[in-house]
């Protein structure tokens, strides 16, 4: 490789070595009766609460506690309506529960437990059973779901709406009202799982050495070389098996490639951290020095900055390592092999650097195209 500027400073490759220390144990005091009354949920479900629902805190506050109140009425209401109970749901404008009874004769029984009063035709017992028919019947892809609504007091069949009209579609709807009360309703779109993928800055563990995931390429992903030797296992943040190191260069480079299996699998995203969106990646066009560029890593999350230099030699105590870019963007340990990406482009995984995201600093990458050239690989794109 040709090698240009040398940076000889004392640089620290991103990666976190887990370490224990042994604490002294003392007995455990009794604990002091409270004097305030407990909060009714995080600060961080309010403030998501408030953001997601166009709640204010006190609505907020008053919506927990007015749920927490329906739980405790449902069971009763229900052991009230006895074989008339038609359901029941929360009305989030009233604060109040509703029960669905078939028998006026069991409405006063239920109002006594606090829930309001609806009287419908069928039981929930009935709805259930034709549910249960239901799922009997072999659904086509054009059916989304279907489920029993006792507010409406029928089952709900959905539907895609592009394929309303498939005769497939037309015919399972046709076999599910011969088993009850079906009404149908247009979904957008079929569901999907959302089962965990290897996604751009997330972490991953080998050892006691964690790292971040740089991008997902068909078969596996990305990420630096110092964080794991060629056969070294790799698991995902959740402690599940992911794969191994399939090659690993460092020093003189610092790129490697894990393979995925095991139920993981890649997709083209780029963590956000809920800074900003999750990004997807659709190409690694190389951005120019000056270029915005930002980053995501398991430490640090999301940060940005500028592309200061290319093709630059870092010498690491561990060794020079040749063709980095160099950025005004900071990182701490734990960041190694995290993605670079400016706008939609992938650029490269985090190597190493200097200072930290309190103080600030300069962190370098391998560019993204080199690896995949290296090892064949093909960058999943969106």
């Amino acid at each position: 490789m040709r090698r240009t500027t040398v940076i000889r400073t004392g640089l620290s490759a991103l990666l976190v070595l887990g370490t224990w220390a042994t604490a002294g144990l003392v007995p455990a005091a009794a604990a002091p009766a409270p004097t305030t009354t407990e909060a009714p949920a995080s600060a961080g479900l309010l403030t998501a609460m408030q953001k997601d629902l166009g709640l204010t805190k006190s609505q907020a506050v008053a919506r927990l506690a007015a749920e927490k109140t329906a739980t405790a009425v449902d069971g009763k209401a229900r052991r009230a309506a006895g074989p008339s109970y038609g359901g029941s749901w929360f009305n989030p404008d009233s604060g109040t529960l509703t029960v669905a009874v078939t028998s006026a004769g069991k409405a006063d029984a239920v109002r006594a437990t606090g829930a309001t009063v609806r009287l419908v035709k069928h039981s929930a017992r009935q709805l259930d059973a034709a549910k249960a028919a239901i799922d009997a019947l072999d659904a086509p892809t054009g059916v989304a779901s279907w489920h029993v609504d006792p507010k409406a007091n029928k089952v709900v069949v959905n539907v895609v709406a592009a394929e309303k009209n498939d005769n497939d579609v037309a015919a399972f709807v046709a076999r599910a009202r011969q088993a009850g009360p079906v009404t149908v309703v247009e979904t957008a779109k079929a569901p999907q799982t959302f089962a965990a993928g290897t996604v751009g800055g997330d972490p991953y563990y080998t050892g006691n050495v964690r790292c971040s995931i740089g991008f997902s390429v068909y078969g596996g992903f990305v990420t630096a070389g110092h964080c794991g030797q060629a056969g070294a296992g790799v698991s995902g943040w959740d402690g599940s098996y992911i794969g191994n190191f399939q090659g690993s260069s460092f020093p003189d480079n610092d790129y490697a490639w894990v393979n995925v299996g095991s139920g993981w699998w890649t997709v083209p995203v780029v963590l956000g951290w809920g800074s900003v969106s999750d990004q997807l990646v659709r190409g690694s066009n190389e951005a120019p020095i000056g270029a915005s560029i930002c980053r995501s890593g398991s430490t640090t999350h999301w940060r940005c900055g500028n592309v200061l230099a290319k093709n630059e030699t870092v010498n690491y105590a561990q060794g020079a390592v040749h063709q980095m870019t160099k950025t005004s963007v900071c990182a701490e340990g734990g960041d190694s092999g995290g993605s670079f990406i400016s706008g939609d482009q992938a650029q490269g995984v985090t190597s190493g650097g200097w200072g930290n995201c309190s103080t600030g600093g300069e962190t370098w990458y391998q560019p993204v195209n080199e690896i995949l050239n290296r090892y064949g690989l093909t960058l999943h794109r969106a």
